[in-house]
């Protein structure tokens, strides 16, 4: 790996792989530049990301795509309603010499799409979850550690709830981000069907390897930030929540629960990685506001009354801002 004389030199190292990243990227995935955008942050802000889109959206696709870029180990786990804790972390199995042997399960992976998460019953959910937060597994007592890094990857369909398991809010509260994947354009779905109707073999280069993305997740932890845009970042998280000193009216009418502080953390270690692939050496108010939406979208909850009105969560954080 290549050593960098400073942190400056670094962050601009950063900011010319996000580049390139992204323009490998872009000659598979058509569009979805926020959401590739929030996929990279994610990763180099050493958390989990939610992708909430209708079936089609390229969601499987962005993730593979990714991993080849990335030059990552790679996993899909389909969730169903009959899968089990031991489909996803392993089991022991008894060996040939009497002794229990731990057979890794798909878990054991650099990137890990776990696709319709909320599928699957809370239980098998449950094992996910110490994967995530912990970055080990343990079974028969003994604790396994995933390779590093690690990071999760969940889809959702938001229009199918029918036999589904929505995910406790403790574990969505562990994603970084929640992202809404959106239909592409006209123009951009014209593009889509050109590329994948006709015989295109896409060579993808690698541009970073496993060692050199957990520099740069330390890297992104040692980005300095200024005291206001910390307090600007806290306080946003922390106007949120009904009921107290900083909440806004609007929040005391519409919210029924507020972000917790992991929302405050996830929105400092943002701005920072924002800022950085944007070329900056320390993020601002804009660099919090960039990734706000994203890292509240999932945290905050509403009433009925915000229901029975038509006010969207995007409404309510944009008024925040």
């Amino acid at each position: 790996m290549k050593t960098y004389a400073t942190d400056v030199e670094a962050v601009d190292a950063l900011h010319s792989s996000y580049k390139d990243i992204r323009d490998e990227i872009a000659q598979v995935i058509v569009g979805q530049d926020e959401v590739v955008k929030s996929v990279l942050i994610s990763i180099f802000s050493n958390g989990h990301c939610l992708l909430v889109g209708v079936p089609g959206l390229a969601k499987t696709l962005l993730v593979q795509t990714v991993a080849q870029v990335l030059d990552l180990s790679y996993n899909r786990i389909q969730f169903t309603p009959d899968l089990m804790p031991s489909d996803i972390i392993g089991s022991e199995i008894l060996g040939e010499d009497r002794t229990f042997k731990f057979i890794k399960g798909p878990v054991f992976s650099n990137i890990i799409l776990a696709d319709e998460i909320n599928r699957t019953p809370p239980k098998t959910q449950a094992a996910l979850l110490e994967a995530m937060q912990e970055k080990v597994v343990t079974v028969g007592g003994r604790t396994h550690k995933l390779p590093q890094p690690f990071f999760v990857l969940a889809t959702q369909n938001p229009i199918e709830q029918e036999g589904t398991y929505p995910l406790p809010e403790a574990q969505l509260d562990r994603f970084m981000f929640n992202v809404s994947l959106t239909y592409p354009t006209f123009e951009q779905e014209l593009q889509v069907v050109r590329n994948t109707t006709a015989n295109r073999d896409v060579k993808l280069k690698k541009i970073l390897n496993s060692t050199e993305i957990s520099y740069f997740q330390q890297l992104v932890r040692n980005i300095p930030i200024t005291d206001h845009v910390l307090e600007y970042a806290v306080s946003l998280a922390a106007k949120t929540r009904p009921g107290t000193a900083t909440a806004t009216d609007e929040v005391n009418k519409f919210l029924s629960w507020g972000a917790g502080p992991r929302a405050s953390q996830f929105l400092v270690l943002g701005a920072k990685c924002h800022a950085a692939i944007t070329g900056k050496y320390s993020p601002d108010k804009e660099d919090v506001q960039a990734v706000a939406e994203s890292i509240l979208r999932h945290r905050i909850v509403r009433n009925y009354k915000a229901e029975a009105e038509g006010i969207s969560t995007e409404k309510l954080i944009a008024n925040l801002l």
